[in-house]
């Protein structure tokens, strides 16, 4: 008798699958870009194909914390909308400080919220050592040589108007030491904040200032290392930056197109047209119009008899009439060769008492600022010494550095 015996073994399992990924659908269209010329919020939004209805509340919503019509062409912005046309994020960067958001808060996107927000920024305190030589002649150019950018060049100016002239005064071997703040984003510069100190060499003069808060007021200034004002009645001149003096005050000058000898009364400022003209002091108009030979003028009177002339201007600042009252700094023009010039310049004049004067002699005769109360000095001494050690001890930190690395450094307040 034959007994079959069955096998026990099990079948061999059969080999995997591959199974594909299940891809989802997506459910947002997230759009980057920058606004185009001439755009207004309204057709950007349409144009990103935003339910219409959405488009004019968005608007609404913006308007209440925004004015529309400052949409700037070049700025980013971002949109984040639903395949149907519902909005869920929109961004816009108004400028590097400020962005507008506009966000629904609901699942239909009907109810539309705006707010103007500001960007997260980290600040950092830097300081740089500014060189003036052959190859870079203005401060300008020894600021940007340095690192840093046209505004820190203006801020600095700012500072020294009443005690430098920086278009004629500088010369090769000054330098300007800088102690300032410095924000960034994401790690890109976004702008400076306060200079907090600085010292200049400029015409074998050395200069400090240092940035104090006063205790009452609240408001900033600055101040020498005596704890003088660095505010002058007047600035040292209507221009900031690179012009030089092409004919300067006298009683017996050849006039170079009625070619007979008279008195020049003020001093010639050569500079590109357009060129911005600010006023020397507070003042008030006393008229803004052609006048003849002088082409475009604007005459301002001043307190203490003084009065200022701006001749040959191509345009005026706005709101510069008869009886208005400027601001030192303020712009009331642009250099411009109206009237009788044979060039592009500025012919600044000073009177005092009904005598027109030589405005540099004037500009240098200029009295000490005020000083800081004797109550805050012992404060304001402390902070000073602070700054320019600051100064001092960062600088020589980085000149030890390799020069593969010279470079600015960040250093965190």
């Amino acid at each position: 008798m034959v007994f079959a015996v069955a096998s026990c073994s099990r079948p061999d399992p059969p080999p995997p699958r591959t199974v594909s990924d299940v891809r989802l659908p997506r459910e947002v269209d997230v759009i980057e870009a920058t606004v185009p010329q001439h755009a207004t919020l309204d057709g950007l939004l349409r144009a990103n194909r935003l339910r219409e209805d959405l488009v004019v509340g968005a608007v609404e919503a913006a308007r209440a914390v925004f004015n529309p019509r400052q949409l700037r062409a070049g700025q980013p912005y971002r949109l984040v909308r639903s395949l149907d046309g519902l909005l869920r994020e929109f961004e816009y960067s108004i400028d590097t400080d400020r962005f507008l958001r506009i966000d629904g808060r609901d699942g239909d996107g009907s109810t539309l919220n705006a707010q103007v927000l500001k960007y997260e920024k980290e600040t950092a305190v830097v300081a740089i050592d500014a060189r003036i030589d052959a190859k870079r002649p203005s401060l300008i150019a020894a600021i940007e040589t340095a690192g840093e950018t046209l505004p820190l060049a203006m801020d600095l100016a700012d500072i020294f108007s009443g005690e430098v002239d920086f278009r004629t005064e500088l010369q090769p071997g000054d330098s300007f030491r800088v102690l300032f703040e410095k924000a960034s984003r994401d790690g890109q510069f976004c702008n400076y904040g306060a200079i907090l100190g600085a010292s200049i060499s400029v015409a074998g003069r050395t200069l400090d200032a240092i940035r104090w808060i006063d205790s009452s007021s609240g408001k900033a200034a600055y101040y020498d290392a005596k704890g003088r004002s660095l505010k002058r009645f007047f600035l040292k001149s209507p221009l900031k930056f690179d012009p030089r003096i092409t004919s300067a005050f006298s009683m017996h000058r050849l006039h170079p197109i009625d070619h007979v000898v008279k008195a020049h009364l003020g001093v010639d400022y050569a500079a590109p047209i357009g060129s911005p003209v600010v006023a020397v002091a507070n003042g008030t108009v006393v008229s803004a119009g052609f006048s003849g030979a002088s082409g475009n003028l604007v005459h301002l009177k001043h307190a203490d008899g003084f009065e200022t002339y701006y001749l040959h201007l191509s345009s005026f600042g706005p709101g510069v009439r008869s009886g208005a009252h400027v601001s030192q700094g303020q712009l009331i023009g642009r250099v411009g060769m109206t009237g009788s010039a044979t060039g592009p310049h500025l012919d600044y004049r000073i009177k005092k008492g009904g005598a027109f004067v030589n405005p540099v002699a004037a500009h240098s005769r200029q009295a000490p600022g005020e000083p800081i109360p004797s109550s805050e000095l012992a404060a304001f001494s402390s902070s000073r010494d602070h700054v320019l050690s600051r100064l001092s001890s960062t600088l020589s930190a980085d000149a030890t550095r390799p020069k593969a690395d010279a470079v600015p450094a960040l250093h965190t307040k």
